[in-house]
């Protein structure tokens, strides 16, 4: 194999088209480079992301034990509205949530398959809606820590998407809007605590995504279940590969496992 690593979240770096890397053992692989190239993957073992060890993944890269131990999986990463550190209240690690949960958040919409609200960390704009597969996106309200932009995201909620169809959005079933009509058509619905925190002044970002040849349908590849993958690559959008024969694969579903990489 010509690259061998624990499979972690595709980098990615903002341009026309975005450009995507693999961080393997010894270097990054770009993966633009492999657009229309047979590509290999093997799978080799499991390497959870937090103790290394070859224990299989349970949830976002992490074993079992870990998933319930490190801080970097507590339930507000995925329900930002549970977040307490504003209150000085632990939940895994008080520094580690300090961090992470006292820092600039926006609240935006993106447009992947439908229009969604999201919360993300000021630093990951615009690498999470590059990551939702968004074509477009913009930001709604920027608060000074997580839990104003969970319970700001629970409220738009009742009135817009918060889930991505995957599948509409990797065979580009998708439209475009109107997403500053979409933004001031939700602003009463913010909650008062973030009110004073509402964006105006920026537009649409429009995203665009390394695609040669978009899949008919989609039939997505598990590496438990199938090992040893071969296949051209045909596009990279969110954080899937897509390959010529309608196969998916989702790098960032996939990370805590070790693979091999071959391209011809």
């Amino acid at each position: 194999m010509l690259y061998e690593g624990v499979l972690r979240k595709m980098r990615t770096e903002l341009g026309q088209p975005i450009q995507y890397f693999l961080m393997m053992e010894g270097g990054f692989l770009n993966l633009n480079q492999a657009l229309n190239k047979t590509l290999t993957l093997q799978f080799i073992k499991h390497q959870c992301l937090n103790c290394g060890e070859n224990r299989p993944i349970y949830r976002q890269g992490f074993c079992k034990n870990c998933f319930f131990e490190t801080p970097a999986a507590g339930d507000w990463i995925m329900k930002p509205e549970l977040s307490t550190a504003h209150l000085g209240k632990e939940d895994r690690d008080l520094e580690y949530e300090k961090r992470v949960q006292l820092q600039p958040h926006i609240v935006y919409l993106a447009n992947s398959s439908n229009v969604k609200v999201g919360v993300t960390r000021k630093t990951q704009v615009p690498t999470r809606w590059i990551d939702q597969g968004a074509h477009e996106a913009i930001e709604i309200v920027e608060v000074p820590n997580r839990y104003l932009a969970g319970i700001t995201e629970v409220a738009l909620k009742e009135h817009v998407g918060d889930k991505t169809n995957w599948r509409k959005m990797l065979t580009n079933s998708v439209e475009d809007v109107d997403l500053v009509e979409w933004r001031e058509k939700l602003k009463s619905y913010i909650p008062g605590e973030a009110q004073d925190y509402f964006i105006t002044a920026n537009t649409e970002t429009n995203l665009e995504f390394p695609v040669v040849q978009y899949p008919e349908k989609v039939q997505s590849l598990n590496l438990d279940k199938n090992p040893s993958f071969t296949g051209i690559l045909k596009g990279i959008k969110g954080q899937y590969l897509i390959f010529e024969d309608n196969t998916v694969f989702n790098v960032r579903g996939s990370e805590g496992y070790y693979v091999g990489i071959d391209i011809n």
